[in-house]
């Protein structure tokens, strides 16, 4: 008998399993337009239009903007239907005000369970960080990585995927600006600084040092958007 292994297709999973990556794929697309602004803050979400734009049906728009409404992303209104929040500081400070209890509280656990792999993962992922500062789709990734790795094991998976989804959106924000020198040093050493913080087992300062980053990347995308905000406007006159 050979030593291969055969997979038995289950056709009804697999299609179930395509229609779920192209909902995903869609909430992704209108996550990104309503954050780029290519979906109007305030704007009407109308299914039909979405289904057109799109190019699917309107069962997967419905079920993406319900997913988006759980983001914060889109407004559901009775009888009114659905909206574009505006993407605002105060948006901006909300989100980062729940990732302020979130993160801190997932490092705290991560702290009494690491294993030597993952703390070494850790800091060779914060070294080649340090060496590719320039590229910053690859720090997102890395980031990305590094982040994943502390919170991925967490028992409470529903605080994970709340944590990830506001990531994603956060991402989308960021990536419109450049990262000052003051801010990549204030990563660099927050990063190391939580590594040690958990090689030491100590999950009071792990905690304190996750909460210290989330507030200096809420300043710093703020500073960020008041500058675009005050550019635009003068390139107006």
């Amino acid at each position: 008998m050979s030593g291969r292994t055969v997979r038995i297709v289950n056709p009804v999973q697999d299609e179930e399993a395509n229609d779920q990556a192209r909902g995903q794929s869609l909430h992704d697309l209108i996550r990104e337009d309503i954050v780029e602004g290519r979906l109007d803050p305030g704007a009407r979400l109308k299914t039909a239009e979405l289904a057109k734009r799109y190019g699917t049906s309107t069962n997967p728009v419905r079920e993406a903007l319900h997913h988006l409404q759980g983001e914060g992303v889109v407004i559901i209104s009775p009888n009114r239907g659905a909206r574009v929040r505006p993407i605002s500081e105060d948006f901006v400070r909300n989100i980062y005000e729940i990732r302020a209890l979130i993160e801190p509280y997932l490092v705290r656990w991560f702290v009494n369970y690491a294993t030597d792999r993952e703390i070494e993962a850790l800091e060779i992922l914060q070294g080649d960080i340090d060496e590719n500062r320039s590229d910053y789709q690859w720090y997102w990734q890395a980031n990305e990585q590094f982040h994943n790795i502390i919170y991925g094991r967490h028992y409470n998976q529903e605080a994970v995927e709340l944590e990830f989804r506001q990531r994603k959106v956060l991402h989308i924000l960021t990536r419109r600006f450049t990262i000052s020198r003051a801010r990549w040093q204030a990563i660099t050493r927050e990063h190391w600084d939580i590594i040690e913080a958990i090689k030491r087992h100590d999950a009071d300062e792990a905690a304190c040092i996750m909460e210290q980053h989330v507030r200096g990347a809420c300043q710093h995308l703020i500073e960020q958007m008041r500058a675009a905000s005050v550019n635009k406007a003068v390139r107006r006159l």
